[in-house]
């Protein structure tokens, strides 16, 4: 395109002028595809990654087509999160402000009667969350019947974090609607089911292709000991020095855990998960994008839809639930057409699952050891000179001069650089030696493989599998947990992966859960994280394992003062 590339789509003037205020000349290539549509009155399905410029290329075409002046809701966009949902409504407000069209933003966690009153003063574009939006339809704040467009921006990340209940009860309560629009990076069945109920024969566009390979995205995975995830984030972080990183975990527990580790390490981190409040939340999110904070730990959940400038590094510890989380978290870098890397810190054991999690998708990998500590203090030496030879200003100050002749005279020269440079390196960690007991664990795998092939005719026999022993928490149905959090938090607290926990039997006060051989050595080596998490009492660990053999040891071999077992509960897990 041209420097006129809007300009030769026919956009009215005001849309025009807006895009020329914020220096906007040419259309990204899923605004193209959009706007060269014949027809803007179909259902529309559009793949495209977050950060491509998918909101212009919704909004660009629906205000295009509105008749003027308006004084109700006519357009509404549906967003994963709040902080999506804030940015959608930041671009709508500048895009139509020579409209004289006002945008409202419907979002759980903020005051509603500042909401109902920007409803009530003729919001034109509705941006809200599902939640949020579906409580002021249910409330009637927010008159449906004159919405003429509906837009489920990011449609796969909503539905990942149970919206579909709320996006149906939304759409049932527009039949009125002229038009549906998803935008959506991937379409798992969930997306798909939605759209073949809601959408109408929609037009789709594609400008991803599943697994593809994002242009400006290195993808490197780095080998770790598996007991040394912490260690080894360590490591890289100090061989690849992000100047913006997104470092994502599977629980809230161990987003908390990771950052402040890594504050001890003496890197800069801060946390992010489901349970912050809003102010919480904006507060950290404030410190990332404006590069005080560095290191951002999250979950997925937490970092839907986080759409942040300049993020240079993306981290991923362990092995990613699937293809499309692993898509998902990768997408938090490389935008905008700025370069970014992915890094993944893997097991040898997890590099094999994620070789055939990526099946045929089109990713290049860049595999790596963890870095040693001779990298690492190369490095770390790099860091130091650069900071003592670019300060400038110190050494033309007569100040400064008159206390460096001061400290000479006292100290020889190669002492006192010395102990600068040792200051100046000394306030973080200079990492781990893990060199050794990676190459264990891949003798260690190397010797099973070659063992598989040495018998390529033996089966495990049905229902085999290492016995475990029993532990009895003390927290159950009744206080709030369910399968899904004991299982993620006694994973994440002993350190293991899912497949070395077995049973899982849910009681009203208490549950009980299988501790296969791995999990239950790091139990007895270390149980505070359990502890920490209230799951166990404290001091009492050792206490509170049972034999697994039958149910009845395990009622006889309860603590003392701990109930029977109920038979009621949910049903258990049997682990993997």
């Amino acid at each position: 395109m041209n420097d006129n590339g809007f300009a030769s789509y026919e956009l009215r003037e005001e849309l025009l002028l807006a895009l020329k205020k914020k220096g906007f000349s040419i259309p990204t290539p899923v605004q193209e595809k959009v706007l060269a549509l014949e027809n803007f009155e179909t259902d529309l399905i559009v793949r495209a990654k977050t950060g491509s410029g998918k909101t212009l290329a919704f909004l660009l075409p629906l205000l295009q087509n509105m008749d003027l002046p308006q004084s109700s809701p006519r357009i509404l966009v549906l967003s994963p999160t709040r902080e999506l949902a804030q940015q959608t409504a930041r671009e709508a407000e500048w895009l139509s402000r020579y409209m004289d069209i006002s945008v409202a933003t419907l979002v759980g966690g903020l005051d509603m009667s500042t909401q109902i009153r920007s409803l009530k003063d003729g919001a034109v574009i509705v941006v809200g969350t599902p939640g949020r939006t579906l409580d002021h339809v249910n409330r009637g704040t927010l008159r449906a019947d004159g919405i003429h467009s509906v837009i489920l921006d990011e449609g796969d990340h909503m539905l990942d974090m149970g919206f579909r209940d709320e996006l149906e009860g939304i759409l049932d309560a527009l039949p009125q609607r002229e038009r549906t629009w998803l935008f959506s990076a991937t379409m798992p069945r969930e997306v798909r089911e939605l759209s073949k109920k809601y959408l109408s024969a929609p037009v789709s566009i594609s400008l991803v292709e599943d697994g593809e390979q994002h242009e400006d995205i290195v993808h490197r995975a780095y080998l770790v000991p598996f007991r040394h995830k912490m260690e080894g984030l360590v490591n890289v972080l100090l061989w690849e020095r992000p100047k913006r990183g997104l470092i994502f975990c599977h629980t809230r527990l161990e987003t908390m855990s990771v950052a402040q580790r890594l504050s001890e390490e003496g890197f800069s981190a801060g946390s992010l998960h489901g349970e912050m409040t809003q102010r919480e939340r904006n507060a950290v999110l404030g410190s990332f994008k404006n590069g005080h904070l560095p290191l951002l730990v999250a979950t997925n959940v937490a970092a839907r839809g986080l759409d942040v400038e300049g993020v240079t590094h993306v981290i991923q510890i362990g092995l990613p639930d699937d293809r499309e989380t692993f898509v998902h978290r990768s997408g938090r870098t490389g935008r905008a057409g700025r370069e970014g890397t992915d890094i993944l810190l893997l097991s040898p054991q997890e590099a094999e699952k994620f070789k055939y999690m990526l099946g045929s998708a089109k990713v290049t990998v860049e595999w790596k050891n963890v870095p040693d500590l001779d990298a690492i203090s190369k490095v770390q030496r790099e860091i130091a000179e650069e900071k003592l030879l670019t300060v400038k200003e110190a050494g033309e100050d007569e100040d400064y001069l008159l206390w460096a002749e001061d400290l000479l005279s006292r100290v020889s020269a190669k002492n006192l650089v010395a102990r600068l440079l040792w200051t100046l390196s000394s306030k973080r960690s200079a990492g781990y030696n893990l060199s050794s007991e990676l190459e264990r664990e891949l003798r260690r795998k190397s010797r099973f493989a070659g063992e598989k092939d040495r018998t390529p005719g033996a089966r495990p026999l049905k229902g085999r599998r290492p016995k475990g022993t029993m532990l009895r928490l003390s927290k159950g149905l009744a206080d709030g947990w369910d399968v899904g959090r004991v299982l993620s938090s006694v994973c994440t607290s002993l350190n293991v992966d899912r497949s070395e926990v077995g049973a899982i039997r849910m009681k009203d006060d208490h549950v009980l859960v299988e501790l296969l051989p791995v999990a239950l050595s790091r139990f007895e080596e270390d149980c505070r994280g359990l502890e920490r998490c209230g799951l166990l009492e404290e001091g009492k660990g050792r206490d509170f394992l049972l034999p697994a053999s039958s149910q009845t040891q395990q009622v006889r071999g309860r603590p003392s003062g701990a109930s029977r077992p109920r038979r009621q509960g949910k049903p258990e897990y049997r682990g993997r």
